[in-house]
């Protein structure tokens, strides 16, 4: 019987290589603390939406990347209509890249792969609580990397 060998090809010949291993969905909640009043209100609702990107080593060139989309649906009167979260993670392979571009790779690219499956799995869950759903725009997670490093470097030259 044959041993598997301990490196890949990407590694044996220093090649890069970049690969989606599993995507799935890490958390999903949905509260509704006013229920059910609140199905009786007219009012649209104002809508406060978070949106977190994490990542972190696995095993050797292996990284779990997550983004995290929070909607507050607020109704007058501080009353809260809704509360919904996702969390959406990959297991990607990220092999024999620059730190630099691993860094690109993991904030970037794989939030952009990622984030088609949190926004439907975030609109399925308020659709499933009984509301309407909702719609979110494509993200530019370039801009957000380069402007969370523009902080980053404002608050180290303080």
């Amino acid at each position: 019987m044959s041993e598997q060998p301990e490196n890949t090809a990407a590694e044996a010949n220093n090649s890069q290589a970049f690969n989606i291993e599993k995507i799935y969905v890490k958390n999903a909640s949905l509260e509704i603390p006013n229920a059910p009043e609140v199905f009786r209100s007219q009012v649209a609702p104002e809508m406060d939406i978070k949106i977190g990107i994490g990542n972190r080593a696995l095993e050797k060139d292996f990284y779990d990347v997550s983004i995290t989309i929070t909607i507050t649906a607020n109704l007058p009167e501080n009353k809260v209509l809704f509360l919904a979260e996702v969390v959406s993670s990959g297991i990607f392979l990220v092999q024999n890249f620059s730190e630099q571009e691993k860094e690109l790779i993991l904030n970037i690219t794989c939030p952009n792969i990622l984030f088609p499956f949190a926004r439907e799995a975030i609109s399925d869950l308020i659709v499933r609580g009984g509301f309407q759903p909702v719609y979110l725009n494509p993200l530019n997670f370039e801009a957000m990397y380069q402007q969370q490093q523009q902080a980053k470097a404002e608050q180290e030259s303080k």
